[in-house]
């Protein structure tokens, strides 16, 4: 953003009007589940700890922060940001009056010093604000400021304002932070001074209990615990996602059939994910994350082939930074997949708009898998995207396949199950390009009986390798 932008941006700012509803804690919805076991986690963060629950829309970050404040679990102030608070005037103006809820005088203390005119250093005012809240701290109990939507502030001197306002804080305020991406803050440095709580999608994921209760309250009534734990397990425990399947449940006819069938094309999923998050990314995002919808996990080369582009990497890096539901598959950021809604989401606006491509997407798909030794994934993209030919070769390989499965599956010891697991799922499919079904069937048997409580686990591979029916 250049620094005209920057300086209309100031100069509007005195002109701008306190929004009371801004400083109002959010109301929860009617069937909301108060979690205690992130309840519990906030409550762990000292108020010198910054805490903050970042996480993709519609995990329920600013669902959990209001339960907190409303349960006044300590004296709290709230502000919801927006757009227009990139205006630093309005940014602390907002934040000035948020605090008077819980340090009574500070806005009529400090708020003159936002002008007209505003100030000439925004850090100025802040380290005016940080003495005011440190002369006031000794007669007050701890108290916090949650500052929920912080990822719509970009704006430099609302950044770099507000970065030394939350380092150089009094101890006794304690600043929660909700967020669809990281805030611009030394979080590293936090982190290893152990000044940071984090609360992120994987902890924000309803739990299988979490998402009955939920569901209950949606639907108005008991739902089976396998259509809960189905639910639970397509939406990844997804907040929004449950919501919107709870709205839709009500009055279904065929509960069972609708949750077989729920994805991210359900028209309540759609119009969520399109309207919060497609539509607010740049073309070259848009474009990169239809391209790669087909890929079931993704590498930056192996997007690089699909899209004809040298930065995969950088952008699957950059899609993770923006919590664009993208979740990764190992610790050195190699691999990675979507979301399964967003997945589902993604598949359908590719098919709707670029029909034409998804065969050739899959087609290269199939040959950089096929290049690098990957023979069941380059015959999966070639069976979705029909290339016969293609299928036609990788046959020619099955033997080798068929016989190096069968090695690894013999050598597998009894207690190597992710061994077995992998080696009979790859000798079913090294079997069915050979075109032997019955046999291709009993690995799939087999493979499957490795992951099911309660059924018998294979011994040996005998079977495996002497089977040629």
């Amino acid at each position: 953003m250049g620094v005209a932008a920057d300086t209309a941006r100031v100069r509007s700012g005195w002109e701008a009007s306190l929004l009371a509803t801004k400083l109002h804690v959010p109301d929860l919805p009617a069937a909301f589940v108060s979690r205690a076991r992130l309840l519990d986690l906030l409550d762990a963060g000292a108020p010198r700890r910054l805490v903050v629950v970042c996480a993709p829309a519609g995990f329920g970050k600013s669902a959990l922060l209001a339960d907190w404040v409303r349960q006044k679990r300590r004296p709290s102030a709230w502000l919801s940001l927006e757009e227009a608070d990139n205006d630093p005037v309005r940014f602390w103006r907002h934040v000035v009056a948020a605090l008077d809820q819980v340090l009574p005088g500070i806005d009529e203390r400090l708020s003159p010093l936002l002008g007209p005119p505003a100030p000439e250093s925004f850090v100025g005012f802040v380290a005016t604000l940080i003495n005011t809240l440190a002369e006031s701290e000794r007669s007050v109990t701890p108290a916090a400021l949650a500052l929920d939507d912080l990822h719509v502030i970009d704006a430099p001197p609302v950044v770099e304002s507000f970065t030394y306002f939350a380092e150089h804080r009094p101890a006794a305020l304690q600043l929660l932070i909700g967020s669809r991406i990281d805030p611009p803050l030394p979080l590293a440095r936090m982190r290893v001074r152990g000044e940071l709580t984090e609360i992120r999608a994987e902890q924000l994921r309803f739990t299988p209990e979490e998402a009955a209760a939920l569901l209950r309250g949606a639907v108005e009534g008991d739902i089976p615990a396998d259509a809960v734990a189905a639910l639970t397990a397509r939406t990844e425990g997804w907040a929004a996602g449950l919501q919107l399947a709870g709205l839709s449940l009500r009055g279904e006819a065929d509960p069972a059939r609708f949750i077989a069938d729920f994805s991210g094309s359900h028209r309540f999923v759609l119009d969520y994910l399109t309207e919060e998050v497609l539509e607010r990314q740049p073309a070259e995002v848009t474009e990169f994350l239809l391209q790669t919808s087909v890929l079931d996990r993704l590498s930056g080369p192996l997007c690089d082939a699909l899209t004809g582009r040298s930065d995969g990497q950088q952008m699957l890096e950059r899609l993770e930074r923006a919590n664009l539901f993208l979740i990764p598959l190992d610790q050195v950021r190699g691999w990675w997949r979507y979301h399964q809604l967003f997945a589902d989401l993604l598949r359908a606006r590719l098919r709707h708009r670029h029909p034409d491509r998804v065969a050739r997407l899959h087609d290269a798909a199939s040959a950089w898998y096929d290049e690098h030794g990957f023979i069941d994934a380059a015959a999966q993209h070639a069976m979705a995207g029909g290339n016969i030919d293609r299928l036609a070769e990788l046959r020619g390989d099955a033997d080798d396949a068929v016989e190096h499965a069968s090695r690894a599956l013999a050598a597998a010891r009894p207690g190597e199950w992710m061994l077995r697991i992998h080696a009979t799922g790859y000798l079913a499919l090294a079997y069915w390009l050979q075109g032997r079904l019955p046999a291709a069937e009993r690995m799939l048997v087999e493979s499957i009986a490795q992951v099911s409580p309660g059924r018998p686990r294979p011994t040996d591979a005998r079977g495996a390798g002497a089977d040629r029916a």
